[in-house]
């Protein structure tokens, strides 16, 4: 069963009483100024005003003009306190924490290792399986630059067909005879076991 989030407010409303009952602040103290309180949580002024009207309902803190917030008394802290008992420990939350980020951590490698996977099988493929696309990536100094697909005859060339071009982050699906070839353009091709090393030559790599 989820538990629901208990708002901000609550939450510091609860440690500034743990705090107050393990004596960290004693009876007749001040707390420090809510913009110092809100600075410490990380919260905004007004949830810290929240939180220390609970506190003064419950006769655990006194708030007056011109005195600031003092602590009223720590038997009304523990009173409050165990109202929520059934909470979960800060040391219970590090545990689930700790938990979650080893499992993250295998799933991570897990993943990491498909891909590995994946990659090292495709390569195996390029030479067997006439249907999983080889890239060939366009340098720079490529002399086909500026060139149609038709103009290099690629295919009488490399004896390889492109089906694609992944060119600046987006992918061009059935590219056709009259694509300009373009630096940086990745060619993906399909051919036989020997297309690779004929596209390689061909394209002076």
């Amino acid at each position: 069963m989820q538990r629901a989030k208990m708002p901000a407010y609550e939450r510091i409303a609860i440690d500034i009483a743990n705090r107050i009952y393990t004596e960290k602040y004693k009876e007749g103290e001040k707390i420090h100024g809510r913009s110092t309180l809100a600075s410490e949580y990380n919260v905004s002024p007004e949830t810290v005003r929240k939180a220390v009207k609970i506190l003064e309902d419950v006769g655990i803190v006194q708030s007056t003009k011109g005195s600031g917030v003092v602590i009223a008394s720590r038997k009304n802290a523990f009173t409050y306190i165990n109202r929520f008992s059934n909470l979960e420990s800060i040391k219970d939350l590090e545990k689930r924490m700790k938990k979650l980020i080893e499992e993250r951590e295998r799933l991570d490698e897990q993943l990491f290792q498909t891909v590995d996977e994946i990659v090292d099988y495709t390569g195996k493929l390029r030479h067997t399986n006439p249907l999983t696309p080889i890239e060939a990536e366009i340098s720079a100094e490529s002399v086909h630059i500026g060139k149609t697909v038709s103009e290099v005859k690629f295919w009488q060339n490399t004896g390889g067909t492109i089906v694609g071009v992944k060119r600046n982050g987006e992918l061009i699906i059935s590219p056709g005879p009259y694509l300009t070839i373009q630096a940086g353009d990745v060619l993906l091709v399909i051919g036989d076991e020997k297309t690779y090393d004929r596209v390689m030559d061909f394209l002076g790599e």
